[in-house]
């Protein structure tokens, strides 16, 4: 067997420490740590591959038996297995790697004996190159920096103009690199948006501004919320389309 039997006291020891728990699958001769999250809202067991991470995660009950929560794990190999395959090839920041900018691709140059940290330069045979200075090791930092920098000044020019049609104001802009949201308005009006989508063409991270900002008047998806960002983002399902069939390739870039 894979892993050695543990007793009722071990198991019940695990199910009370949250956060710290781990079970070993074997994948092709390879071992991965699947992790263990108790949540006291949990009603079932769920597997869940994440994208951004490369890592698998199991969700469950507080009061799950650790023996369970394996055997549910083992019963699902091969479900692990198909969608750790499924996944995109990670791209690295680093010289002669091809990323997205704007939904543009760009090639990432390395320039270490130039000045400067990093810039782009249009294209004069094949794609435009985003040029990188300074030494090799920080290179994915500086690439990191500008994408977050750039995506920063776009949404922000985005939210201005979305605040200024609605007549609503908002809080404070913060960037994230998270899982399952491209973006969020809390009730006092502080926006969030996911760094990553300055990978996305421009008419994708547009709509998610309008999108946040709308909440400004209706935090609810219902039908006047949805009425109000068609009125000024009219481009809304062709972006929404966009991010179903492309958006989980955007998190495949660098290592957040």
């Amino acid at each position: 067997m894979l892993f050695r039997r543990q007793t009722r006291n071990e198991d019940r020891k695990s199910s009370l420490t949250p956060g710290v728990e781990t079970i070993e699958l074997l994948l092709d001769d390879e071992t991965l740590r699947v992790a263990v999250r108790r949540h006291p809202q949990a009603r079932r067991l769920t597997l869940r591959v994440r994208a951004t991470s490369r890592d698998v995660t199991l969700t469950a009950p507080p009061h799950v038996a650790l023996s369970f929560a394996r055997a549910f794990v083992e019963r699902h190999r091969e479900w692990v297995r198909v969608r750790l395959v499924r996944l995109p090839e990670a791209v690295p920041f680093e010289d002669g790697a091809v990323i997205p900018l704007r939904g543009e691709p760009h090639r990432i140059v390395h320039r270490p004996d130039a000045r400067g940290t990093v810039w782009i330069e249009p294209a004069v045979r094949g794609m435009p190159t985003l040029c990188v200075a300074g030494e090799a090791p920080h290179m994915g930092r500086r690439v990191l920096d500008f994408l977050k920098k750039e995506a920063r000044r776009d949404l922000a020019a985005a939210v201005k103009h979305y605040t200024q049609a609605l007549g609503v104001e908002v809080g404070r802009l913060t960037l994230r690199d998270t899982a399952s949201r491209w973006g969020s308005c809390s009730a006092r009006g502080d926006l969030s948006f996911s760094w990553r989508l300055i990978f996305a063409p421009a008419f994708v991270l547009d709509y998610l501004a309008a999108h946040e900002v709308a909440h400004r008047l209706e935090m609810n998806h219902g039908v006047r919320f949805w009425r109000l960002v068609e009125q000024v983002c009219p481009n809304r399902k062709e972006a929404e389309a966009w991010l179903r069939r492309h958006g989980s390739e955007l998190h495949r870039y660098g290592e957040g």
